[in-house]
Order: C-alpha cells, then structure tokens, then sequence
C-alpha cells in the first residue's frame, strides 16, 4: 500500500496508510488551517514493525524538525500548529518552530493524572501543548471552562477575590494550564490497547484555531481521535498512520472495536489456548 492510496474516505475526510514525509509530499503548500501532532515520545514503545521508537536523542530531534518543516510549509497564513509531547523534546522543538518563522503562542501545560514519580527528579505532572501559528492567526477562540466546584459539597473551591457575582456565568476563560482533560483507558472509552488523547483534548484544540469547514491535517493518526472529532464538529481532515489502521478505520466507521487491552494475560481476558482468537489485523504481529 502507498501512501498517495486513501484506506478511508468520509465526506470530511481521507486516511492514508503510510509514513506522514510521503502524504505531506502531496499536500500543496498553504492549503491547511491547522496542523495537530502527537508523535510518538520516542520511549521505546512498539508502533508497527517498521517504526523505531527508541532513536539516539539527536536523531529523533532531527527526525521532528523533517516533518515540522514541511508541516509549516502545507500550513496556511494564520494557520495553527499544535504539537504535542514531552516537556524535554518540546523545549527543542519549539526552539526549531521559532527559528523558521512560526510564531509561539502558548506553552499549553496537560496535567498528568496518575503520573509516576521518577527517580532524582520532580514529579513530572504534566504534558507539553506547543502552540504556535503562521503570523496572526487567523482564528482564535478563548473557550469558556464550568467554574470548578468542590466535587464533595458542591461549593465553588475559589473565592475569586469576593468578586465572584461578577463572573460570567458561561464560565471562566480556558488558561494555559489544562487540568480537566481526562484520561482514555477505560475500554468503553478506547479504540485500541495503545495510549491514545482524550476527545476533549482535541476538541478544545479545534474549538480555539477552526472553523467549520477548515481543515484539518494530523500526520499521526494513532487511534484516530483528531479524525473522529474534526467528524464530530464538521471539520475537514487528512491523516495517515504508518502503522496499524484498523482501529482507526473502525472507529470511524461506527464499529465495534476489536483489540486487547495491555497488561492482561489470555486468562484475564477469558481466552485459553485453545480458543485463542486470530489477531483482525495481522501486520501487527509480523516479524
């Protein structure tokens, strides 16, 4: 399968099976309204056969600025570009976003729920958000979040000063700091057994930089969670995924998904040997 093939197609969008470089080479220059990426950390986790998730930190920066290059150029003027990632590699690709042209606009902290200590380190409690955009952005909403209240007693846990008649009663402007993004790993909420973002996380995303209408381009697809939200609020998408597509197929298409949960062995998920079903997408397993 190439990558100028599309596996899926909606009125809204089109997903391609390959590496992002080759669907990027047939994207034209300035023709998108916002660019999200979620690469993989580089933690030495397995993707797909083809995928090396555990580079030297020189060549997986060199790696990141391939793509952020060319994901600036398929950017529109006043486009936005999110990039999401670990603190230590966002330091060094904001650096490199700045120094050919994009704008930086926010450093967008996602609080880590259940985050484990590290040894001779800080807690680490949160995700890197990049914001940065092509000039002024052309669209730019400030979302309204509930004013958070004490979930044992209902009462406001702020006092806002003594000035909290004056609040708007939509809620208080989103910060740069991120605190109500769940996490996705209960099974009624997940498309495949890997991490995948929360709905809301992209939501927001979309809500503050499009339109309806814009497009959309992720060149990680993962488990589809931009595709499935720019459907959700009528936005237009590309995407691609060098690895497993299935999930990310059948999410889309309205089906069941069909994958394992991790740190389960066959009996915990009421399989024995011999009943032990075939992998639905067999390019996972191949050597």
């Amino acid at each position: 399968m190439t990558a100028n093939q599309p596996v899926f197609r909606s009125p809204l969008g089109t997903l391609f099976h390959g590496d992002c470089m080759d669907v990027l080479a047939t994207i034209d220059d300035a023709s998108v309204d916002l660019v999200f990426a979620d690469p993989p950390f580089n933690l030495g986790k397995f993707y797909a056969k083809n995928v090396n998730d555990q580079l030297e930190a020189d060549d997986y920066v060199d790696w990141c600025r391939q793509w952020i290059k060319e994901c600036d150029r398929v950017l529109k003027p006043g486009g936005s570009f999110f990039l999401y990632n670990l603190p230590k590699w966002n330091i060094q690709l904001g650096s490199y976003m700045s120094s050919i042209g994009l704008q930086f606009r926010h450093w967008i902290a996602i609080d880590i729920k259940l985050g484990l200590p590290i040894t001779g380190r800080l807690y680490p409690a949160h995700y890197s958000l990049l914001y940065y955009s092509a000039g002024k952005p052309k669209t730019f909403l400030r979302p309204r979040i509930p004013i958070a209240v004490c979930r044992h007693c209902g009462k406001d846990i702020k006092d806002y000063g003594g000035h909290r008649n004056k609040l708007n009663p939509n809620g208080i402007n989103v910060s740069d700091v991120w605190t109500d993004i769940p996490p996705v790993r209960h099974r009624s909420t997940k498309s495949r057994g890997a991490n995948q973002l929360s709905p809301k996380l992209l939501r927001r995303v979309l809500e503050i930089s499009t339109n309806e209408g814009d497009l959309v381009f992720d060149p990680f697809g993962g488990s589809g969670t931009t595709y499935a939200v720019a459907e959700e609020m009528h936005r237009h998408w590309i995407g691609c995924e060098v690895g497993d597509v299935g999930p990310i197929i059948e999410r889309l298409s309205g089906q069941t998904p069909s994958f394992e949960m991790p740190n389960r062995g066959d009996s915990g998920k009421g399989w024995r040997a011999s009943s032990k079903p075939e992998p639905s997408h067999p390019f996972l397993w191949e050597s």
